[in-house]
């Protein structure tokens, strides 16, 4: 019976996996309806405030849910928040047997649709496949934790360290096949953010650029200018988009330009300084979590990498390295002061490696938060 659990919850994963990017604040959720043992109905949670997986599987799988066996990665909800609780549904539909992935990691919730549907006489399990289905939801996870999004580093580098040639350059460096990779994570996070360094050099348009992809989005783009220097003419603020874009600014920050950029279109948030006279990072994801951003793509450049770094809030590392070496004028990837009192540098736990091309991709995680 494991190896069969398995089995299916590997099915309802796939499931999960095709709202990655389009269901935050919610999770990605699978659901599989299997009955005499074959796949009676599937579904996912397309979209926050829509049915849930097992809404979807559950209508699919029809008169076939009677003494079925329902297979789902996250733990059924027992409250009624935009949609009816999915446990009075499963009882509905005649369901005998839930087989669980993780139990919901919001506190006031956890265990509480297992226990609900175990007291009305259907035999619950959990914790099948738990890790790979807390792996699809570590944004939900940290965000329902700590009220704040998953925080990711990307950075396409040379195989010295530098992200550009020379301050103030922009500089191709990583290959095509990297940068598809790139525009496929966009598409996926809720928003991306550089420094006002990276957005006056590089005048980026932090567009998902999907060739053939009729599902793409842009994510939310966020700038950070303390002195608001952004020009409104900038192509972030010009380029036809669905996606608004945040200046998190000083509050002291010049009111003519405040208001140059809002008749842009630009949405001003304003945050407190940090002691060195940055913005405060931990306002600025405070601010984009209660906003329901749970995945934020930090883009750079080098003393943002720097500032997300020494201040202990990244959680995943994406390093795109090609087979190039740019020299000690170049731009480091990260600059940031360890300080005499700072016993441990900034250490990350390499979880995987690929290759895209002549690069190789770095995934590391830190262990930070969660």
């Amino acid at each position: 019976m494991v190896d069969i659990d398995r089995n299916y919850m590997r099915l309802a994963l796939q499931e999960a996996k095709k709202g990655i990017g389009r269901t935050s604040p919610n999770p990605c959720v699978g659901a599989v309806v299997v009955k005499n043992a074959k796949v009676a109905g599937r579904g996912y949670h397309k979209k926050a405030g829509t049915s849930h997986a097992e809404i979807h599987a559950l209508q699919a799988a029809g008169r076939k849910a009677k003494d079925a066996t329902l297979y789902v990665t996250l733990e059924p909800c027992n409250h009624t928040g935009r949609t009816p609780p999915c446990t009075e549904a499963v009882l509905r539909a005649g369901i005998s047997r839930v087989v669980i992935g993780m139990l919901d990691p919001n506190p006031g919730v956890a265990g509480g649709g297992a226990r609900y549907l175990s007291s009305q006489g259907l035999t619950v399990s959990t914790g099948v496949l738990e890790q790979e289905c807390r792996e699809i939801n570590l944004p939900f996870i940290k965000h329902s934790g700590t009220g704040r999004p998953w925080v990711i580093m990307k950075a396409g580098m040379s195989i010295d360290g530098r992200i550009a040639a020379l301050p103030g350059q922009a500089t191709k460096i990583t290959g095509k096949q990297s940068w598809r990779r790139v525009h496929v994570l966009r598409n996926q996070v809720d928003a991306i953010l550089v420094g006002i360094g990276t957005a006056l050099t590089d005048d980026p348009s932090l567009a998902a650029r999907l060739q053939g992809s009729s599902g793409a989005r842009d994510p939310l783009r966020v700038v950070l200018d303390a002195a608001l220097r952004m020009p409104d003419s900038a192509t972030m603020l010009q380029q036809e988009s669905t996606a608004r874009t945040w200046i998190f600014c000083a509050k002291g920050a010049d009111r003519k330009r405040r208001s140059r950029l809002e008749a842009a279109g630009a949405v001003i948030k304003t945050v407190p300084l940090a002691s060195r006279g940055e913005l405060d990072l931990k306002a600025v994801l405070s601010a984009l979590g209660q906003a329901g951003v749970t995945s934020l793509l930090v883009e750079g450049g080098s003393r943002v990498h720097g500032s997300f770094l020494e201040s202990g809030l990244v959680d995943q590392l994406l390093l795109f390295v090609a087979p190039t070496f740019i020299g000690g004028q170049g731009v480091p990837l990260a600059t940031f002061s360890v300080g005499k009192k700072r016993s441990r540098l900034p250490q990350f736990k390499l979880i995987k490696t690929r290759r895209y091309g002549e690069d190789v991709l770095l995934e590391g995680r830190f262990f930070n938060t969660i």
